[in-house]
């Protein structure tokens, strides 16, 4: 079996080779080429990339910990496969814990972190009209950043562990199951929340979230699709050198 080709050098740093198998893996989970619940076995892996085991493990590990993979005793890696009911109790605790948030981020804001919110949304705006896997992750990654910003501001480091491990599988839902990614909707969401915020209302910041979750749950679409398999939907993403 050839291994993949990749359109830059291969890392020889252990760390190193397990980032690039780890993104490679992250890019085709979330462009849907893997489709939930494929087996990431890894020897084979490791053959595609022609990295060790012990380097593939650790990326696997890697993903397993943001929540796109799952591992299974004496079974192996899979692709994350978020049930219906996984997926609302994913938003329906983002509803608990982001208000509460948006509460605290509004009493402690500074013009700083404003300027990096304002930073975060120019990033949105200039992927709004940008189509292709590849500005459909940026979209995703921009607006879990947002929120992940806010939960920092908020200064509470539990929540932000919990957010970013909310936000994370949040991003595998919507690049598995969302229409259209982080939407022109979704942007506009942030510009309001973002302006609550710096007025320090905090309790439209929170009202806004809400509404903002309704928004990105409301654009699921848990359809079943078509999977390719391990090989195929690797090379399908490939840059040619």
């Amino acid at each position: 079996m050839s291994r993949i080709s990749t359109p830059f050098d291969v890392p020889t740093d252990v760390e190193d080779r397990a980032t690039m198998v780890r993104d490679q893996l992250r890019d085709a989970i979330v462009d849907r080429r893997l489709s939930p619940g494929t087996k990431l076995n890894e020897a084979e892996v490791g053959s595609l990339f022609d990295v060790s085991r012990t380097v593939v493990r650790a990326a696997l590990q890697a993903l397993a910990f943001e929540g796109l993979v799952k591992t299974e005793r004496n079974r192996g890696a899979f692709v994350a496969n978020p049930t219906p009911e996984e997926a609302r109790q994913v938003f329906a605790s983002r509803r608990l814990i982001e208000p509460g948030l948006a509460l605290a981020a509004a009493e402690r804001i500074t013009p700083n972190e404003i300027a990096s919110f304002r930073e975060r949304l120019e990033i949105e705006s200039g992927l709004l009209h940008q189509r292709g896997p590849t500005a459909r992750r940026a979209e995703i990654h921009a607006s879990g950043d947002f929120h992940l910003l806010m939960a920092e501001v908020a200064g509470n480091a539990i929540l932000l562990r919990f957010m970013e491990e909310l936000v994370a599988r949040s991003s595998l839902v919507i690049a598995l199951y969302g229409r259209s990614g982080a939407s022109s909707c979704g942007h506009g969401d942030h510009a309001e929340i973002l302006a609550a915020l710096e007025r320090g209302d905090g309790e439209q910041a929170a009202r806004l979230l809400l509404v903002h979750i309704d928004h990105i749950e409301a654009d699921l679409d848990l359809r079943a699709t078509a999977n390719l398999p391990l090989r195929d939907a690797l090379a399908a993403g490939k840059t040619p050198a």
